[in-house]
């Protein structure tokens, strides 16, 4: 359920061995000026309670929720401070239980300008600060109003990202705090019900924020990290006793997850990367655990070697 009410990607990308590491959307990472990362992830989500509400339940219509997303991403180095990502997904729904059809479809691309404004060194370690902007778009004419089986919510996002990173030799501390716009969206039918009703096809999708922290260990070859997150949406309502979720809900949850990544010394430019996130609590949200994994390959385009 997760994946259906965030449009945040996973971008990541690689820079040359004994360099960088590979980088998301999320982190304290930069590829190098005339570099290019092409990569492709599948990510699994699954989910059988979840809370209506503050009421956590299951649902025998629904049984456990899969969300398969097949994602094809890049990242382009314009300076050795600033990238452009962008993103790919496509996604497919099912129920194992009930009669409610699982949905598929491109979802919404997804591009993200990285700015690295500052860095010095204090102490032993570098600080370093970060600027994110991001955009996402419909790539397809799917169905919001079917929640949970919808692909996404089909509303035109912008956000805006800051990040703080301390490294000591290897090991990090990093914090972010995201802003999250959201568009209205039309939804094939005159009138719905919140706490009442309402006679219109424009549902106003919550705006929100997330904020994350993350540490562990970062080495030009191998990555270990851990991280924390809390999204909070900034309106809504809850779903409705014995109801469907929809997209005006009020979506709340807190998530822990770790990520792991390998640089191959052999094959200079690929890099593996592996990781899963579980929901700790929530409101109007699955109980989701979700696993990924990723393969992604590093271009010089620059005309040194």
């Amino acid at each position: 359920m997760k994946s259906l009410l965030l449009c945040l990607l996973i971008c990541c990308c690689l820079a040359l061995p004994k360099m960088v590491s590979a980088q998301t959307d999320a982190d304290a990472l930069m590829i190098p000026k005339n570099f290019y990362c092409a990569g492709a992830m599948f990510t699994n989500n699954t989910w059988k309670n979840y809370w209506e509400g503050t009421f956590k339940r299951d649902n025998g219509n629904i049984g456990t929720l899969t969300t398969n997303t097949y994602s094809v991403f890049g990242n382009y180095g314009i300076f050795n401070n600033l990238d452009v990502l962008f993103n790919v997904p496509y996604v497919t729904t099912n129920a194992s239980a009930g009669t409610l059809k699982g949905q598929k479809g491109f979802q919404d691309l997804s591009l993200t300008l990285k700015w690295e404004p500052f860095k010095t060194k204090i102490g032993t370690g570098v600080f370093s600060t970060y600027a994110f902007l991001q955009g996402s778009t419909p790539l397809s004419n799917y169905e919001p109003d079917f929640q949970p089986m919808s692909i996404g919510l089909h509303s035109e996002m912008a956000a805006l990202r800051a990040l703080i990173n301390y490294q000591i030799s290897g090991f990090f501390l990093s914090a972010s705090g995201q802003y999250i716009r959201r568009n209205d969206i039309t939804i094939d039918r005159t009138s719905y019900y919140t706490t009442y009703l309402i006679n219109s096809n424009r549902v106003d999708v919550p705006n929100a924020n997330d904020l994350m922290f993350s540490t562990g260990y970062r080495s030009p070859q191998f990555n270990a990290q851990f991280m924390f997150e809390k999204f909070t949406s900034l309106g809504g309502f809850d779903i409705r006793k014995n109801d469907m979720p929809f997209p005006g809900n009020n979506v709340n949850y807190t998530e822990a997850g770790v990520l792991f990544k390998y640089s191959f010394d052999k094959v200079a430019g690929l890099e593996l990367t592996a990781g899963g996130d579980y929901i700790l609590s929530g409101r109007n949200v699955g109980e989701s655990t979700t696993i990924y994994g990723g393969v992604l390959y590093l271009f010089n385009l620059s005309k040194t070697k």
